[in-house]
């Protein structure tokens, strides 16, 4: 039976610029709970934009124009997300939602440890913990990216790309949402280290039950590590299936002209025809 953790209806975004330029056009979603749903598309076709509107992050002169984002909540009842006043949704982030944004392995602040940075998500969204409970989770944290509770006390610079990709794992994983969004979280690694990213992150999903969604351009990954896959162009989403027969029988023409622009390590050389 279908367990829903996200319904998005009709959902379009709108950047007011001159002239107008529709990012997201009347998007139909619904993410199951537990499950990862690849979100592919090449660069501009909305994916980011979307995942920003879903969680309320864009900023001006991006404009959510219509449509409904319901969060089914694990405890019972529905969450309007657009509904949400400025302090629920600051509630709501981070607690349900979380998100790995896209360079966010730079992102980490220069002059603070990675233990005093995840210290800092305890101290806003849970206030009621004390110093040391707040040490202990950070170290279980660090134990369970497989950084290690000794790298509490480094700097980021200390810190490998990969390394420092897990620590913002962690930072989104740290109240255990029910949903995680990651936007591009290995594009800047090298093959073997996003290898060991990928592992992780299908390990932590089913230790901890989470939904993911995942955004990137690199359709073959998707391939392999989801569920489900939704095709963006231009707005829209074109096609949405699961990977299966997303490599085996796509139905759009453009999904089909994503699939053959990734060569193969034998055979001919060309284009690979489908």
């Amino acid at each position: 039976m279908p367990d829903p953790l996200l319904t998005v209806r009709d959902f379009s975004v709108v950047y007011d610029v001159d002239p107008p330029v529709a990012a997201v056009r009347n998007v139909d979603l619904e993410l199951q709970r537990g499950e990862i749903l690849g979100l592919a598309g090449e660069s501009g076709c909305g994916k980011t934009t979307l995942a920003y509107g879903i969680q309320r992050l864009l900023k001006a002169p991006a404009v959510i124009t219509g449509g409904s984002v319901i969060f089914h909540d694990a405890d019972g009842g529905d969450i309007d997300v657009g509904a949400l006043g400025a302090e629920q949704m600051r509630r709501f982030r981070w607690d349900r939602i979380s998100m790995v944004f896209q360079g966010a392995m730079n992102a980490l602040n220069p002059v603070a440890t990675i233990g005093a940075q995840l210290e800092d998500v305890f101290e806003v969204h849970r206030p009621h913990m004390g110093r040391r409970q707040r040490r202990k989770a950070v170290a279980e944290l660090l134990e369970i990216v497989r950084v290690g509770a000794q790298r509490s006390r480094s700097f980021p610079h200390e810190l490998s790309g990969g390394m420092r990709q897990r620590v913002m794992i962690a930072m989104a994983l740290a109240l255990r949402p029910q949903l995680m969004v990651m936007d591009e979280p290995t594009t800047a690694l090298d093959v073997l280290v996003q290898r060991e990213i990928l592992r992780q992150i299908s390990q932590l999903r089913h230790e901890f039950g989470f939904s993911v969604i995942f955004i990137t351009h690199d359709l073959p990954l998707l391939l392999e590590i989801s569920d489900r896959i939704a095709v963006m162009r231009d707005g829209e989403i074109v096609e949405l299936d699961t990977a299966e027969r997303i490599w085996e029988s796509p139905e759009d023409d453009y999904t089909r002209t994503l699939l053959s622009s990734f060569p193969r390590l034998t055979g001919p050389k060309g284009v690979v025809a489908r």
